[in-house]
């Protein structure tokens, strides 16, 4: 210990004694600070080794000196490869709507934000004329069909011609076809639910006119979305229908785990990505158009090292992790570089440089040096 201080008091005698020199010498002040800075890398260096020769004669002589750190047994575990892209939520039923006839719109029966079931009516075109036109066509086919029965009952004894039984028999059933085609027209001036849903944009008012192909109602079943994503074609051979998703919606700062349930076959000219879509179970908080970030899991590996990815540090273009490890009586610091095939979850996959069962430094690993001792 006494060496130690000696060395110490004669590197600041040491420093001292330069800067005296320095200051009495004409030289540039950058050359002077590279020559101080010289002068303590060495004498930092001598020191270390000292301290490290005392540490093994000796180690409580420099207890003080260990640097506290917290270690994690590596153990092998699961690990997710994933591609992740950004999408949006969208509805699988998002119709719009228009009217099967032309005319005046004499009801609008649903309004905005209302809910409404398959096949319920939701406005009403103008059918004055239709509605008269199976009036009338009632009245005749009742009177058809009253002669009709009669010469049945006729023909069935043998009474009167075949002629007069088909005649009536013909205009019956044409009188039926036609009630039938107006009915179906009735039916064209009522604007019809196509799903269950809610309303979202009303286009129409009592009074104006509508026509096939224009936008009059947009329904949307909020109950049935899925989220949509382009991804990379770089991934066309890993990502397949049925791989597990996560689904984070950033905004409201909730993630929803679901399975890839459609995944395109076209590459986009433009773009070099293909689509993919994941459907997603019926949440309140879901709506349309919602932002979405896809996390795609293509690969899992069973049994990968894995660290917390902030205990990786790049140094000079390579990965480093410290472990601790026994030197004899004293427990040090040993730098390993790893190779890192995949980042997931805050965990980092290591590929090399590790072995099961290896303790990794978690805190405290900052300014660690190779040989280091440290305690727990």
């Amino acid at each position: 210990m006494k060496s130690l201080l000696n060395l110490r008091n004669t590197s600041a005698l040491t420093l001292i004694v330069l800067m005296a020199a320095c200051s009495s010498q004409p030289e540039n002040k950058t050359e002077q600070l590279e020559s101080l800075k010289k002068q303590q890398a060495e004498l930092a260096q001598k020191i270390d080794a000292l301290e490290k020769e005392i540490s093994k004669e000796n180690p409580d002589a420099i207890k003080v000196k260990m640097k506290e750190v917290n270690v994690v047994e590596v153990s092998p575990r699961s690990f997710d490869h994933f591609v992740q892209t950004q999408g949006s939520v969208l509805a699988v039923d998002n119709i719009q709507m228009s009217s099967k006839s032309v005319g005046v719109v004499t009801h609008v029966y649903a309004r905005e934000g209302e809910a409404v079931a398959q096949g319920q009516v939701m406005a009403q075109v103008d059918n004055t004329m239709i509605l008269r036109g199976i009036d009338e066509l009632k009245a005749n086919l009742e009177l058809a069909r009253t002669v009709y029965d009669r010469q049945k009952n006729l023909w069935d004894q043998k009474i009167g011609t075949e002629v007069q039984y088909l005649q009536a028999k013909s205009n019956k059933e044409s009188l039926e076809r036609r009630l039938s085609t107006l009915n179906e027209q009735n039916e064209m001036t009522k604007i019809k639910a196509p799903i269950n849903g809610t309303v979202e944009v009303v286009n129409i008012k009592v009074g104006e006119n509508v026509a096939p192909g224009m936008p009059v109602f947009r329904v949307i079943n909020t109950s049935d979305l899925k989220a949509y994503a382009k991804v990379s074609e770089a991934f066309i051979t890993d990502i397949q229908k049925g791989n597990k998703a996560v689904v984070s919606l950033p905004d409201l700062d909730k993630s929803i785990t679901a399975n890839v349930t459609f995944v395109g076959r076209n590459i986009d000219a433009l773009t070099r990505s293909f689509p993919l879509e994941v459907k997603l179970p019926s949440a309140p908080f879901l709506r349309p158009n919602m932002t979405a970030v896809l996390r795609i899991v293509f690969h899992t590996e069973p049994s990968a090292l894995c660290v917390p990815v902030n205990v990786v540090q790049d140094i000079n273009g390579e990965k480093i992790v410290y472990i601790a490890e026994n030197d004899g009586k004293n427990l040090v610091a040993r730098r390993k570089v790893v190779e890192v095939t995949g980042v997931y979850d805050n965990l980092a996959e290591v590929k090399t440089g590790l072995k099961a069962g290896d303790k990794i430094i978690t805190v405290g690993y900052q300014g660690l040096n190779d040989g280091e001792l440290i305690k727990l």
